[in-house]
């Protein structure tokens, strides 16, 4: 009976050595990388940027004449206004999507959705210049959609002139066409 308990304490030692880990990876036995040393992070600065326009307004191109060649634009007057008579009614659900959008002889893209944000609809654009650029809501009124800045203040307003076509000014009076 003593045979059976050494043969069985040589068996569970085996097995246990079975268990041991081992590598044959020649990298097992090298130390980790160091760890980084601490950067000097500069003082951040902060200044004022200057007011829109304010910059060389030799950098810009000329604003378009828009009566010239045959090339009138309508438009809203600048800073609100009604549609025209000619005005189409529009939908909400009817703008939802991808616009191109010309505004002072350049072409940008405009997203609209019906995600809400303050008292409109979010929206915003890519590739566009002035008062556009600071696009961040949408929304209809009457037969007009009012395009507004981060802050909720309109930027701009435009009518539906054709089945997919919208024209009316930025509030600064640059004639905007949006178009499908």
């Amino acid at each position: 009976m003593q045979f059976r308990y050494v043969v069985t304490g040589v068996l569970v030692a085996v097995s246990l050595a079975g268990c041991q880990r081992t590598s044959s990876s020649p990298y097992s036995n090298l130390p980790g990388p160091a760890p980084l040393q601490a950067q000097p992070v500069p003082s951040v600065q902060a200044n004022q940027l200057p007011p829109p326009g304010a910059s060389d307004p030799s950098q810009f191109p000329a604003a378009p004449n828009n009566g010239a060649a045959g090339t009138a634009v309508a438009s809203l007057p600048p800073g609100g206004g009604q549609a025209p008579a000619t005005a189409l009614d529009v939908t909400k659900e009817s703008m939802v999507g991808n616009w191109r959008v010309n505004s002072g002889g350049t072409s940008c893209d405009m997203f609209l959705t019906l995600t809400n944000l303050g008292s409109g609809s979010r929206g915003g654009t890519r590739g566009c210049a002035g008062e556009l650029t600071t696009m961040g809501s949408w929304e209809v009124s009457g037969k007009n959609v009012l395009f507004k800045n981060r802050n909720g203040d309109v930027i701009g307003r435009v009518y539906k002139s054709a089945d997919t076509r919208f024209d009316g000014t930025t509030n600064s009076g640059q004639a905007i066409s949006l178009s499908r």
